[in-house]
């Protein structure tokens, strides 16, 4: 199991990010200082990664970065930003400096597929491509008739949905089935360092437009996918705006993002021309616990592939595991699926995996169930619902709902069920 240091100054995001590395299958080891940075650096083994945040007790990014090139370790690092401050980040990266850069705002989002990268992978560490698995569900097959849809014309797109669930191979598959193949594919992290402005004195315009319009050129005829676009600051926002409405290029962009664009939008932290611009059609993903149907499929792809990395005997999931992770809320969606999938088939000797086998992380964000009771027009198909997927255990059903068993009874009595 691979081992991640964090080296950060805030408690709160020490036990996030160690929340989501344990359910990721690593093995966090959590800091707040240069003198313990240090001590842990020089116990860590061959495939660590360190995280760090640009200032903590005693120290900085570089700082630490500094002295592991001193001392000869060769980890690499990460540094968390607060904002994305050009110079900062280019000091913090030139020179074989830090490898990546992850937005404190977007810890959630961006630490596991970023740590990833750099992870040796061992042991129940699966790597998955670009596939879009296939599933057996109602709202999957709508979903890829709405690619179907989106790829036959030129249409911009933003592909709505939770962390966890897929969208960048939506956003792919668009790409593929299009008449823009045979053009270039980029994609984007909108809060990461590759939208960082670079200096360029010959030129009078700004650091961040040379970048981006860059990436268009780079583009030119294909497809731009820019993920988490609402982490785009308003100066991003407002280039690519100027971009778009100026200069017209011959490329796609399809967009990927959470629901709260669509606050921001409203709140007017978003440009809503801009929006627009992007949202000329739009292709939404429920998340994982409205869509429980689909866990057998997807475990099954999941087990296939570790099979296949392993070299030995596929494992399969028995009756008590899948109902047990058909009740899990998975707040992480398909790509905690996969954790608790993987984290059981390496542990568990049988060819069977139970529900005794599975391990489920009690850290993460707070989701709502898809259940919780909070729309009265609502009530009644959601108890249904939660009735139907808990296959009639009320207390299976009140824990989904969020509610205790006595409330629950007292709504099927209001409602008439049974």
């Amino acid at each position: 199991m691979n081992k991640i240091l964090i080296v950060d100054a805030s408690e709160s995001d020490r036990r996030l990010m160690s929340g989501l590395l344990v359910k990721s299958g690593y093995e966090p080891i959590a800091v707040d200082s240069m003198e313990a940075a240090k001590e842990k650096v020089a116990e860590l083994p061959p495939g660590a990664v360190v995280v760090a945040a640009m200032k903590f007790t005693g120290g900085t990014a570089l700082e630490l970065i500094n002295w592991q090139k001193r001392e000869g370790y060769k980890f690499p690092v990460i540094a968390i930003v607060d904002n994305l401050n050009p110079l900062e980040i280019a000091d913090v990266m030139k020179d074989g400096g830090a490898v990546n850069i992850i937005q404190r705002l977007a810890i959630d989002k961006q630490l596991v597929e970023t740590v990833g990268r750099y992870a040796r992978p061992k042991n129940m560490v699966l790597q998955l491509d670009n596939t879009l698995i296939t599933r057996h569900s109602k709202a999957f097959n709508e979903i890829i008739q709405s690619i179907e849809k989106v790829a036959a014309t030129n249409a911009n797109c933003i592909i709505f949905g939770e962390s966890g669930m897929g969208k960048e191979q939506i956003a792919r598959q668009i790409y593929l089935q299009s008449s823009r193949t045979q053009k270039p594919l980029i994609v984007l992290e909108a809060g990461g360092a590759a939208l960082v402005g670079r200096h360029d004195p010959e030129s009078d315009r700004s650091e961040m437009f040379n970048r981006i319009e860059g990436y268009f050129q780079e583009a030119k005829g294909g497809t731009l996918v820019i993920k988490n676009v609402q982490l785009l600051t308003f100066e991003k926002q407002s280039v690519l705006l100027h971009i778009l409405e100026q200069e017209h290029p011959d490329v796609r962009i399809i967009c990927t993002a959470n629901s709260s664009l669509l606050k921001m939008v409203a709140d007017e932290t978003f440009r809503d021309n801009l929006f627009f611009i992007l949202r000329q059609t739009s292709i939404s993903v429920p998340p994982l616990r409205e869509t429980t149907e689909d866990i057998p499929d997807i475990a099954d792809y999941l087990l296939t592939r570790y099979a296949q990395k392993k070299l030995q005997p596929k494992k399969r999931l028995d009756a008590s595991a899948i109902k047990a992770l058909k009740l899990h809320p998975w707040p992480g969606n398909v790509r905690e699926l996969k954790d608790v999938v993987l984290f059981a088939a390496f542990h568990t000797p049988n060819d069977a995996i139970s529900a005794s086998d599975l391990s489920f992380s009690q850290s993460g964000p707070e989701t709502d169930s898809g259940f919780k009771l909070q729309d009265p027009a609502m009530e009644k198909a959601k108890i249904i619902a939660a009735l139907e997927q808990a296959e009639g255990n009320k207390t299976m059903a009140a824990k989904l709902l969020k509610i205790d068993r006595s409330s629950l009874y007292i709504k099927m009595r209001q409602y008439g069920l049974k």
